[in-house]
């Protein structure tokens, strides 16, 4: 026999949700791919454990009895690797997932704070996308994932599986190199004027959750129009160093150019109209239990928010 300890997880949560899409969503799959594991599960062990003809859809007899050794063989396994990967946080390192901006320029700032009111905190950062980042806590490779918050998202995060809180509120500002004698080289000027000279755009490639919030924001400007994309990098320190070669504009998230801004290397290409607000979150998985993160995530929730935000 030879089973996947994910699927055995996929029938708990079948058993509990009684629905394919609904359990498909809170593993985070298609129901397509979410059926195809039950059946994988069932090819597994020689019978028919889900009966689909009724809705909501029930377990057969052999379903309830096999529930009962798949809850306790997935809680075992739990208990098992939380014991093996060391539960103490003193002597465990934290492991976080964070975007790539957030792991160059929010932070080292924002750790350190953290550890004001918490002590010393070994830490392991990973930068990558947002989609390898949900994909890695899931799978409870990492503890936490700092992410920036995304409300126009076509799959959001089910807040039960994924519970998170707000660490920081931070601008984008629309950023570009002066002239001599400090304007802007690349101004926003007039909103509703098409006839201003093309602006040169430093842009975030297609799906980075930054290039979305841009879109948003130019979503029914006629300001659009005027933009001509001469750069595209999804990380924003990539777009950063074009921006100081006066290569174009960007819309750049304010912790990451303050030193250039208080320098004069960048300055604003546009008033505060033309800001982006953005909430940056920790989450973590309430599906994967290790006793020194609920510790941890307890003590978080306690702290108070001045040591919480950047």
């Amino acid at each position: 026999m030879n089973l996947e300890s994910k699927w055995l997880e996929d029938f708990v949560a079948l058993s509990n949700t009684r629905s394919f899409s609904a359990s498909a969503r809170q593993r985070h799959v298609t129901q397509p791919a979410f059926s195809r594991r039950i059946r994988a599960l069932e090819q597994a062990v020689g019978t028919t454990l889900v009966d689909r003809s009724t809705t909501p859809v029930s377990l057969t007899p052999e379903g309830q009895l096999f529930l009962v050794t798949a809850r306790n063989l997935t809680e075992q396994l739990s208990e098992c690797l939380a014991h093996l990967r060391g539960l103490s946080m003193a002597n465990e390192t934290l492991d976080i997932a964070a975007a790539h901006s957030l792991a160059l320029a929010f932070f080292p700032k924002w750790i350190s704070r953290l550890q004001q009111g918490l002590g010393e905190l070994p830490t392991r950062l990973s930068a990558m996308n947002v989609g390898d980042a949900i994909h890695s806590l899931r799978e409870g490779n990492c503890d936490l994932m700092l992410a920036y918050y995304d409300p126009y998202a076509s799959m959001q995060l089910d807040a039960e599986v994924f519970p998170s809180f707000s660490v920081a509120k931070v601008n984008m500002l629309p950023v570009c190199a002066p002239l001599e004698n400090g304007a802007p080289r690349f101004p926003l000027t007039g909103q509703d004027d098409t006839s201003q000279d093309v602006i040169p755009l430093l842009s975030y490639t297609q799906g980075a959750f930054l290039g979305r919030s841009v879109k948003m924001l130019l979503k029914n400007d006629p300001l659009r129009l005027r933009l001509r994309t001469v750069f595209e990098m999804a990380m924003a320190e990539g777009l950063k160093g074009m921006a100081l070669q006066g290569v174009g504009m960007a819309w750049i998230p304010d912790f990451c150019i303050r030193d250039e801004l208080s320098s004069g290397k960048l300055v604003r290409a546009g008033n505060e109209a033309w800001d982006i607000p953005l909430e940056i979150r920790l989450y973590r998985c309430s599906l994967v239990h290790k006793p020194g993160i609920d510790k941890l995530w307890k003590q978080l929730m306690n702290l108070p928010r001045d040591f919480l935000e950047a």
